[in-house]
C-alpha cells in the first residue's frame, strides 16, 4: 500500500515526526500537498482534501495520513497506527502504550516549543510579540528545556539498552530524534549547554541520525530544511545573552 500524507509543503512541523516513522519503515507514502505543489497545487490542495464533505471523521488540522480509505489524524495517532503496521514499538500491551505515552510527552514538549516563538497567538507575527516571547523564551531556556530533556534522560537510564522502549528503535524515539535536530537548530547556545546534561539523549540523536534508512532520509531533497515558517525557528535573541 501507498500512502498519502497531507501536510503543509513548505515546513517540516508535526508532519516530520509522520515522515521520519514512514522512512524509517520503509513504507511507501507520497507526501501530497508537495507533490501538488510542483504542479501548482500544494496548500490549496491540502485544504480541499481536508474539506471534503464526504469525510465522515474530517481532521482538525493536518497531518494526517491516507491508508486505503482510512484517514487518521493527531501525529500521536498517526503512529500508534503505522507502529501496528510496520512494528515501529513493542507489540504487547504494556510496551505500545509506554510508546505512545512517551509521544505524547513529546508533543506536549512540542506545543511549548511552538509557544517561545509565539506566546500570545498565532494569530499574530512574532515581530508583535517580541517582548513576551523573550520573557516566555527566558523562562523555557532556565526550566522547561532541563525539565523534558532530563525526563527522557531518566527514562533512557532505566530502560538501559539505548532506547527509550525495549530493546530497539521506536517511532518514540525518532520523534525525540527530530525535538533535539529542531531545539539545535533553533536555541544552539540553550542546547549546547543542556546536552552536557544528557548524554544519553545525545547518543540516541546520533545512533538514530546513523540508521542507514534515516541517514539517507536526511540527505535526501524529501528532508525539508528546518526554516523560519516551522515549529523550530531560530531568533537569536530568544537563545539567551
Amino acid at each position: 500500500m501507498q500512502y498519502e500524507l497531507h501536510y503543509w509543503p513548505g515546513i517540516q512541523g508535526r508532519g516530520e515526526f509522520v515522515r521520519l516513522a514512514l522512512e524509517y519503515a520503509g513504507a511507501a507514502y507520497v507526501d501530497v500537498a508537495r507533490t501538488d505543489e510542483a504542479h501548482g497545487g500544494g496548500e490549496e490542495a491540502l485544504m480541499r482534501a481536508m474539506r471534503r464533505p464526504e469525510l465522515r471523521h474530517p481532521p482538525f488540522a493536518p497531518p494526517w495520513l491516507k491508508a486505503g480509505e482510512l484517514p487518521t489524524g493527531q501525529p500521536a495517532t498517526i503512529l500508534l497506527f503505522l507502529d501496528r503496521r510496520h512494528d515501529l514499538a513493542p507489540q504487547e500491551e504494556a510496551g505500545e502504550l509506554w510508546a505512545h505515552q512517551l509521544q505524547l510527552t513529546l508533543a506536549d514538549f512540542l506545543v511549548e516549543i511552538h509557544d517561545v516563538h509565539h506566546p500570545i497567538g498565532v494569530g499574530l507575527y512574532y515581530e508583535e510579540q517580541i517582548e513576551e516571547a523573550k520573557r516566555r523564551a527566558q523562562d523555557f531556556r532556565k526550566h522547561r528545556v532541563p525539565k523534558f530533556l532530563g525526563y527522557f534522560e531518566t527514562v533512557l537510564t532505566r530502560n538501559g539498552a539505548g532506547f527509550l522502549v525495549g530493546s530497539r528503535c521506536t517511532y518514540a524515539d525518532l520523534s525525540l530524534f527530530q525535538i533535539v535536530a529542531g531545539l539545535r537548530y533553533a536555541m544552539p547556545k540553550c542546547m549546547h549547554a543542556a546536552e552536557r546534561r544528557v548524554p544519553g539523549v545525545v547518543a540516541l540523536h546520533d545512533r538514530i541520525a546513523s540508521e542507514p534508512r534515516i541517514a539517507a532520509y536526511l540527505a535526501s531533497p524529501r528532508r525539508i530544511a528546518f526554516n523560519q515558517e516551522g515549529i523550530f525557528r531560530h531568533y537569536p535573541e530568544l537563545d539567551g545573552p
